[in-house]
Formats: structure tokens, sequence, C-alpha cells
């Protein structure tokens, strides 16, 4: 069903795994996408053709997220294409574990560059293409937040302060229709987990999912799309878990 047509969409990282399932589910509900990339101009080509193929428009346009300047650029160009926006999704991200010890201060701020002021950046950049009735901004966490493994320091970090960032802006937004919600997903079946999800390892982490199974892009597209939708119109602030029951 066409939930989102007339809609405009930013998806950071929008070329590969769920960002890329996000702007396909996005597309296919109606809306217009900006499929955006740091480094992968092939494979974000392939999501705006799989898209115009749904019947909808979409660009894709370069920017590293972790630079704030490259993120006012990204803006200006939708701006250009598209006059406005109505729904960001803040899916570009990166994940290292390590242990504490071998922590460095480049790979902190590495990650807190994209994973933190990343979207922050992009939401006040989107703050000056919301339309006067309001929008959805969605912030792709992981499940991480609230249950932390060994050997994720930074990256669990990174992903709370994401959702604390998602229940502060609920409340400071709110006064402006504008609707604000995190997905934290559990294990998910993509090209950038392949390897830790073979052999008895990757066995053993699907069987300790309630539904006996990695998450697929798809299945945080569903979600992303329902949030984005007039269906939500009374959901904000909520950090939602997509997890298949993993806990």
């Amino acid at each position: 069903m066409k939930t989102l047509t007339g809609k405009v969409a930013v998806v950071t990282g929008g070329s590969k795994g769920i960002g890329a399932g996000i702007a396909l589910g996005l597309g296919a509900a109606g809306a217009s996408v900006v499929v955006n990339y740091a480094s992968s101009a092939a494979a974000a080509g392939q999501v705006v053709e799989q898209i115009g193929r749904l019947g909808s428009k979409a660009v894709a346009i370069q920017a590293d997220m972790s630079k704030p300047e490259e993120i006012r650029r990204l803006f200006a160009e939708t701006k250009r294409e598209f006059g406005r926006i109505d729904i960001l999704v803040n899916n570009a991200g990166v994940y290292n574990f390590a242990p504490i010890e071998t922590i460095t201060e480049d790979a902190f701020r590495r990650d807190v560059d994209l994973n933190v002021l990343g979207p922050l950046v992009a939401i006040q950049e989107a703050l000056r293409l919301l339309p006067a009735e309001g929008g959805s901004i969605i912030n792709i966490s992981s499940i991480v937040s609230p249950n932390p493994r060994a050997n994720m320091l930074v990256y669990s970090a990174t992903k709370a302060a994401v959702d604390a960032m998602t229940r502060v802006l609920a409340q400071e937004l709110g006064g402006r229709k504008i609707r604000v919600n995190s997905i934290l997903p559990g294990s998910t079946d993509t090209p950038g987990n392949a390897a830790g999800m073979e052999g008895e390892a990757g066995q053993a982490m699907a069987s300790a999912t309630p539904l006996g199974r990695f998450g697929r892009a798809e299945d945080i597209a569903n979600l992303a799309v329902f949030l984005a939708a007039p269906e939500s119109a009374w959901i904000t602030g909520e950090t939602i878990r997509a997890s298949g029951g993993l806990q």
C-alpha cells in the first residue's frame, strides 16, 4: 500500500544492508528517496534503480556522515532535488568490537563521529527542510544499547547515546509535530555481518533468538515504513526492539 506517496525520505548509509532495505521499503510505500552513500556508488545506484522499478523516484548522493560539512552538502543537494524532506532515517554507522585495552583515541573518535555526531548534524539539517506539518525521524540503534556485550564498549555507548538523543528530541520537537523514534535491530543478516553468522558460532547466535533465525533487512524496513507512515502518528520517543525476541 502506498502510504507514503508524496513524501520525501533521506536514508543515510542507504546503499547496503539495513539501509538499502529501508530505502527500498520506503520507495515501495510511495516515497521519493535520497539514498546516501559514503563510497559504494555502484551499490547505491542499484538501490536507486530498484526504487525506480517500484514506481518511485530516487537519487543517490555521496556524503561521509562523520563529516559535518559533507552532511550539510547532502541536505543542500536534497533541497535542490526535492525542495523539502518528510522522513529522515539515520542509519549510517560503524562498529568495531575490541577489548578495552586495545581501544585507541582515533578509533573512539571515528566511531563517535559517525554514530553520534553524524545523526545529530543530520537532524539539525533536516529541521531546515521538514514542513510545517511535521515529519518523522528514525534513528537506527542496536540491541546492544540496552543489552551491551563484552568487547562492544564504544559501539554500545554510541548506540545508547543515539537512544538518549531520540528520547530528548521527541520531547524537544514534539511541539513542531516531528516524531523521533529508534529501532534497535538484533543480529541481522547483512553483507557486513556475514562472517560472524557462519559456522557453529552463527548457528548458536540464531538459536539464542526466540524466533530461531537472524533478522533480515526487510524486517527492519517494515518497522521503519510504519514509523514513517501516518499510522504511527501517536508514536514518538520510543526505542523499539526488532530482534526476534533476543534480549
